[in-house]
């Protein structure tokens, strides 16, 4: 049986799904045909005619819960960090109030946070890929911070920017240490509990085997050509975002994905719905 999975094209993601792609794990009898799209892309394959599995933002699982249920592996959590937004000089967060913010898009997990730390800001939607862009739209001027993730979240001072809010340290102090879950992968609820139980065990198996062999896969992920421009790059980037949460978010990312969405929904920002976690 074939399974399609959208997932980013980012390393964290690759790395994760590298057994899988190459045939190092038991999958359990399935074949996964695996594509890659951007972030905000991804969420919004999932609001529709979506892959069975589906990576997505984790603040995006209340609009398309009614056909999907979310994997406890498989996650980007951070833990006291997060995405962060930076601009071009020093100022304080509470004067992006009103000011032209880029975001990764609508429907990320970063720009939920984001709104719930600063309030009211005028979001400009800058696609992650490639990533150069977000720092290209700040020096013209068009924009006048940026909330980054992924390999920016890494190298803006390499751009010349400095970091005003990590949106991950907001998080952790407002919730007495909760980590923050940002992005997750979900399995479509048609595929019936066998084949979901399944693809769970695979998918499972193949990010332990990432996390065992890791050297192995950042040599795969580097002869892929990813984004990162330094093998220490990668290593740092795997490291927060590829470890053992990924494995398994545990029992305080469960807490922290109710409490996002949940916040979330407080708000109005978000359906109310109750998390139905595999596993």
């Amino acid at each position: 049986m074939v399974l399609t999975a959208a997932i980013s094209p980012d390393p964290d993601d690759l790395f994760m799904f590298r057994a899988l792609i190459e045939g190092l794990v038991d999958a359990r009898g399935l074949r996964f045909d695996v594509r890659t799209e951007d972030t905000d892309a991804l969420n919004r394959m999932a609001s529709g005619n979506g892959a069975d599995i589906n990576a997505i933002s984790i603040a995006h699982y209340p609009r398309v819960a009614e056909h999907y249920r979310l994997f406890r592996h498989g996650a980007s959590v951070g833990r006291g960090y997060g995405p962060i937004v930076v601009a071009l000089a020093d100022r304080v967060p509470a004067s992006l109030t009103g000011l032209r913010v880029a975001v990764p898009g609508l429907t990320t997990t970063a720009y939920l946070v984001l709104r719930m730390a600063v309030g009211a800001f005028e979001p400009v939607v800058t696609p992650i890929i490639p990533y150069a862009r977000t720092f290209d739209r700040l020096r013209a001027g068009d924009v006048d911070a940026a909330l980054l993730i992924h390999e920016g979240r890494l190298t803006f001072p390499d751009e010349g920017c400095v970091g005003l809010l990590d949106v991950g340290v907001a998080w952790s102090e407002w919730t007495g240490g909760l980590p923050l879950p940002l992005g997750g992968n979900v399995i479509r609820r048609d595929l019936g509990d066998e084949v979901i139980a399944r693809a769970d065990a695979a998918i499972r198996d193949s990010i332990a085997h990432a996390l065992i062999h890791r050297d192995a896969a950042m040599d795969w992920l580097e002869a892929r050509g990813v984004s990162l421009r330094t093998r220490p790059l990668l290593d740092r980037y795997l490291g927060m975002y590829a470890n053992a949460d990924t494995l398994d978010m545990g029992d305080d990312g469960v807490v922290a994905v109710r409490r996002l969405l949940g916040m979330g929904a407080e708000r109005g920002w978000l359906p109310a719905v109750d998390v139905d976690f595999v596993g």
